[in-house]
């Protein structure tokens, strides 16, 4: 016959409490010898549990939003780009603007770490659980395209209009052609004042026309990114050039 130890251990596995199960004796040991009461026992046995799913579901949001690294606000040498507020970085850590439905632009040339920035305010919202996804500019553009001659774009669009923050990345790399730019702009007016996009860009906003290859489409679509955003310009040098003019040298 079981005791009643052995039956609540069967009881946790059962329940697929595994951190409960594993913390058991050390949390009825340090129950006894502090008095704790019944409630304060549990708390401190069911936060065991609750703390490694905690971790495990901010990973699996991090996966999910398919970032190309894993570089966050703490890996950025903001002393290398002085052009970069550094405040106005902090806020945007803080989650405000997606609070508030507004986007974020960052707009310079290549290397100088629009790409990092945009990822690790992205990583930050993951890990708040915020629904995040990653793509680039290229890629969602032939993603659109692929689902429009399969018959499903209203569904691709539900898709990717559902994160509650959605990051394009390298606008401007590639030109545009008119039916594909209609495209862009459903996914862009579909979030518009619902949700937020963080944009990065090497391109000014003066030649957009020339990415979109149509000024009335690209003026619509800029009129709805710019309307409720902060544009963040950089200027500086690459760090991919310094880093490798640097490696030249030794």
């Amino acid at each position: 016959m079981s005791t009643n130890y052995q039956q609540l251990q069967q009881n946790l596995a059962y329940l697929k409490l595994k951190q409960m199960g594993i913390h058991l004796n050390e949390v009825i040991d340090f129950s006894i010898k502090n008095e704790l009461s019944f409630i304060d026992t549990l708390i401190k046995l069911t936060n065991y549990e609750i703390d490694v799913r905690e971790h495990n579901m901010i990973h699996a949001m991090v996966k999910v939003a398919a970032f190309p690294h894993l570089k966050e606000i703490k890996d950025f040498n903001f002393d290398f780009q002085p052009s970069i507020n550094q405040q106005q970085i902090l806020d945007f850590q803080s989650l405000r603007f997606i609070e508030e439905n507004e986007n974020i632009v960052f707009l310079g040339p290549s290397g100088v770490g629009k790409t990092h920035l945009a990822t690790a305010i992205g990583i930050t919202a993951a890990k708040k659980r915020t629904s995040t996804y990653f793509i680039k500019c290229h890629d969602l553009i032939q993603n659109l395209k692929k689902a429009r001659l399969e018959n499903r774009l209203e569904s691709r669009l539900k898709h990717y209009t559902k994160y509650k923050l959605l990051i394009i990345d390298e606008i401007g790399y590639l030109p545009i052609d008119p039916e594909d730019a209609k495209l862009f702009f459903q996914l862009i007016d579909a979030r518009y004042e619902k949700r937020s996009t963080i944009f990065t860009t090497n391109a000014n906003f003066k030649s957009w026309d020339e990415i979109f290859l149509e000024p009335k489409l690209a003026n619509a679509i800029l009129d709805r990114i710019l309307h409720h955003a902060s544009v963040v310009s950089i200027v500086g040098d690459s760090y991919r050039l310094k880093h490798h003019l640097t490696s030249e040298n030794e």
